[in-house]
């Protein structure tokens, strides 16, 4: 990986964008840098820059939303993540990288169809099961998909959703359980050698971006639409997932 100029060009909007929706829109399009940034490195680079990023957005998003969570659904959600964080170690381990962008961009693209039937009304979430099982279960997909694409946002969502809390408490068990799922994959990402000095040297220099990002979400939060937001998420994903789909299979 080079800290080259178009390398920059992507990876600071691309921080930026994680960071307004760490800070105020419920983590769900954070893994839109990661998918940016595939564009322009290996997924395992885009990986290994991003993950530091989020962990530093999470601590930065910790205070504003300070004990605001959904005490037991971010427990199930993150001993649930526990399984899907080691079979995602296990795909990326014998996995090509491009198997590896193949699944990032299935996940986008999955992500979107998701919320455009949610938003046709074509799935409703609120007949869902909602207790310990369930949370176990979603969190073992978010766990899984948060290993390989950092989109462990949309599993964790259809939960939280499921369970018909606030707006405000959504955003804070977000918050909390992905710090928790975070540092269950640093460790793993560490052992595997997925992290090097240049992923570092550009974390250090993205670190600015990240902080700023998480702060303005949390201004953002009550100040722009949240159709408008992801709806610019909607397209990028649209765009980098398909372009990613296509390139692993041709």
């Amino acid at each position: 990986m080079e800290l080259s100029l178009p390398f920059f060009a992507t990876a600071i909007p691309a921080v930026l964008f994680a960071g307004i929706s760490k800070g105020g829109f419920g983590s769900g399009a954070a893994f839109v840098s990661t998918i940016l940034l595939v564009l322009v490195v290996s997924p395992g680079d885009a990986l290994a820059v991003m993950l530091p990023l989020l962990m530093l957005m999470d601590v930065t998003a910790l205070r504003p939303y300070w004990k605001k969570w959904d005490g037991p659904a971010a427990r199930w959600l993150i001993w649930g993540a526990v399984p899907g964080v080691a079979i995602g170690a296990a795909v990326f381990t014998v996995a090509p990288s491009d198997i590896i962008a193949l699944l990032i961009g299935i996940v986008a693209l999955s992500f979107v169809a998701f919320q455009m039937a949610r938003s046709a009304e074509w799935l409703a979430l609120d007949g869902l099961p909602h207790g310990g099982g369930a949370g176990l279960f979603w969190g073992s997909v978010a766990g899984f998909t948060s290993f390989i694409s950092h989109a462990g946002g949309p599993p964790a969502a259809v939960y939280l959703l499921s369970r018909g809390i606030g707006k405000e408490c959504y955003q804070a068990t977000t918050v909390i359980s992905f710090w928790a799922i975070n540092l269950m994959k640093f460790v793993l990402y560490a052992v595997l050698g997925t992290f090097t000095a240049t992923s570092f040297a550009a974390d250090l220099l993205l670190a600015p971006f990240a902080i700023g990002g998480v702060w303005l979400g949390v201004v953002l939060h009550r100040r722009i639409p949240e159709r408008l937001f992801f709806g610019l998420t909607y397209l990028f994903l649209v765009l980098a997932g398909g372009r990613l789909v296509w390139t692993a299979l041709t």
